[in-house]
């Protein structure tokens, strides 16, 4: 058996878990094994990217023992746009 881990987050909640997993398995796999759903049943985990550790990887990556199998939301704003806000509303110190 492999051990991996399952991690997924809104801004409000979180949840990993942990499970074994016969080799050969894949990611979409194993988070189907873990049962993440039944604590996220508003999101449809199948169609958000995964990554392993932060590197990008498809649903028939077939994980390896150890592997944090990340599923990721969506940003709900670009960065690069919230950090022009940002500064827009924010003057820096020295240039009034």
């Amino acid at each position: 058996m492999i051990c991996v881990e399952i991690a997924f987050a809104l801004p409000d909640r979180q949840k990993i878990i942990e499970l074994s997993v016969l080799p050969g398995t894949t990611a979409q796999q194993a988070i189907v094994q873990s049962n993440l759903q039944s604590f996220f049943p508003e999101i449809d985990l199948a169609l958000l990217p995964l990554g392993v550790f932060s590197h990008s990887v498809e649903a028939d990556y077939l994980v390896q023992s150890g592997d944090r199998i990340e599923l990721y939301r969506p940003l709900s704003r670009d960065p690069k746009e919230a950090r022009r806000t940002r500064v827009k509303r924010k003057p820096r110190k020295g240039y009034q």
